[in-house]
């Protein structure tokens, strides 16, 4: 089952979210699991939006890459994200 993370950066600015990209995904493309991914600025918070294959692709994504990177934070967000997670209930994609 799909599964969905919403990283919510307090004070976030787009230079620091690209600084984060380039360390935690891959050149080109996304992390082996994650299908859709949207950031942007809301409020004077950075959100990033990440859809996973499912919560163990996500677990795994975060314990060994996403975590570990943010601690060492120069350069990108200065505090780890308020993150809120759910199953997909509903994915659909238009056009």
């Amino acid at each position: 089952m799909a599964y969905a993370i919403v990283n919510r950066f307090r004070g976030g600015s787009k230079d620091q979210y690209e600084a984060a990209v380039a360390r935690v995904h891959p050149p080109g493309g996304l992390p082996e699991g994650q299908t859709i991914h949207a950031a942007g600025e809301a409020g004077g918070e950075w959100v990033v939006l990440a859809v996973w294959d499912s919560k163990a692709d996500w677990e795994r994504f975060r314990d060994e890459t996403l975590l570990p990177t943010l601690r060492d934070t120069e350069g990108t967000f200065e505090a780890p994200p308020e993150m809120t997670e759910f199953e997909v209930h509903n994915l659909q994609f238009g056009r």
